[in-house]
């Protein structure tokens, strides 16, 4: 497997394959999202916890025998039916490819998951890019994207932005990405 930082330019998104991840890849994960420049980097064994106990609502996004991308979600205990995005991180030379979005898709793929009718997030008030990456799907998928107050600015530490609630759906069943279904 290569080495993250040795790949300066992306290979085409059309050959990366979108997966459940393996206990295995914890560790690549982690690498990943310290590597992303941009999000709030976890333990080691948070996202070790995560390949493997949450394997099913998680994601990871491969070319070529590399993780360049990946998703951290769980299943919400109380409404069963919503996926919470924790994370979302591609590697930087992949940034800008639109593979954010694309693993998105293949996420929230309800062919994979029948049980599947709302995406979730909280997105930091200064985070335009991903304000504009659930904004995109929401609209690419043809439903609301609801967002509330939710982590407000008492709750977080001192100069942490607020972070409010997205909720987008409810998702319509879509067909299988056969070429790139989640395993």
């Amino acid at each position: 497997m290569a080495d993250p930082e040795t790949i300066t330019q992306p290979i085409s998104t059309e050959r990366v394959r979108y997966r459940t991840p393996t206990a295995k890849e914890g560790i690549a994960v982690w690498q990943l999202v310290s590597q992303t420049g941009t999000l709030e980097l976890n333990t080691a064994y948070f996202y070790l916890v995560f390949c493997s106990e949450f394997k099913d609502t998680c994601l990871v996004a491969e070319c070529d025998g590399q993780t360049v991308g990946a998703i951290i979600g769980y299943r919400s205990p109380e409404s069963p039916d919503t996926i919470f995005c924790w994370q979302i991180g591609v590697l930087p030379a992949w940034q800008g490819q639109g593979l954010a979005s694309k693993m998105l898709h293949a996420w929230a793929d309800t062919s994979q998951r029948p049980w599947l009718r709302y995406v979730t997030a909280t997105v930091a008030e200064d985070n335009a890019a991903s304000d504009r990456l659930f904004k995109g799907f929401a609209k690419s998928r043809d439903v609301s994207c609801e967002i509330a107050p939710y982590f407000t600015a008492d709750l977080l530490a001192p100069g942490h932005t607020p972070e409010p609630m997205y909720r987008i759906g409810p998702l319509s069943p879509t067909p299988s990405a056969a070429a790139n279904a989640v395993d």
